[in-house]
């Protein structure tokens, strides 16, 4: 019995991954399927609101609890839909819940297992771990703002690093909150461009509702850029 109760968060996210991708879901995330559905999403965002965010924030969590592909297209579609706070809100709140997913079932089925290996390979997860473990709030925060490591890497070496929960959760919570309206930004700045009835080409760059989210982007991914080469140079890099 211990064992069941042991692996039962594990295999329920398999279940799920299996649900997903036997469900050809991963057709419809993109931004042709979002628009080919607008009328129909919008009428069921202005009609039921509520129901719309909380299935919108389960989608992400399960998404982001399975690694499922798209993560951008769904942080766009929330901005598409919502509007850049209301879908970055949404968005910051499911992929936390899928952040904390992946944490408790690596933590609870395969922790030690997968910690031995790390331990003796060394690579990429055992530095992120050794991270983790040297400060977890401050660590997974850097790893979250500026995304030196796939996000599902961090969820992994978090658990198998005995991260405290409420460290680990708030760290992304907050983490992942600049990039998040950043992107739900350029997605509510699209979604406003086909609701005049315009169709998006080179020269949608140039509106500042769309420019100034690509504008933050580029300064994050530039601070990513320095970031990187500060640590090369003082240190082993991630």
């Amino acid at each position: 019995m211990g064992h069941v109760k042991r692996y039962l968060p594990l295999l329920l996210l398999l279940v799920a991954v299996g649900a997903m991708l036997a469900s050809g879901v991963t057709r419809y995330i993109s931004l042709e399927a979002l628009q080919a559905n607008e009328a129909a999403l919008r009428q069921l965002v202005t009609e039921r609101l509520p129901l719309a965010l909380a299935a919108f924030v389960v989608i992400y969590a399960v998404a982001t609890a399975v690694s499922l592909p798209g993560a951008t297209i769904l942080t766009l579609t929330g901005g598409y839909l919502f509007g850049t706070w209301l879908g970055g809100a949404a968005t910051v709140i499911g992929a936390t819940i899928g952040a904390v997913l992946v944490f408790y079932a690596v933590r609870t089925s395969l922790g030690q297992t997968l910690r031995d290996r790390a331990e003796a390979s060394g690579g990429r997860l055992k530095a992120v771990i050794d991270g983790v473990q040297a400060g977890a709030f401050g660590y997974i925060l850097t790893l979250r703002l500026i995304p030196l490591a796939p996000f599902w890497l961090v969820n992994v070496a978090a658990a198998l690093a005995h991260a405290p929960l409420r460290a680990y959760a708030l760290a992304t919570f907050f983490g992942i909150m600049p990039a998040t309206f950043i992107y739900s930004g350029i997605g509510a700045g699209i979604g406003e461009l086909l609701s005049r009835g315009e169709t998006p080409d080179l020269g949608v760059i140039f509106e500042p509702k769309i420019l100034l989210p690509l504008v933050a982007l580029g300064l994050l991914s530039l601070g990513t850029t320095l970031f990187q080469r500060h640590r090369a140079r003082s240190g082993p890099a991630l």
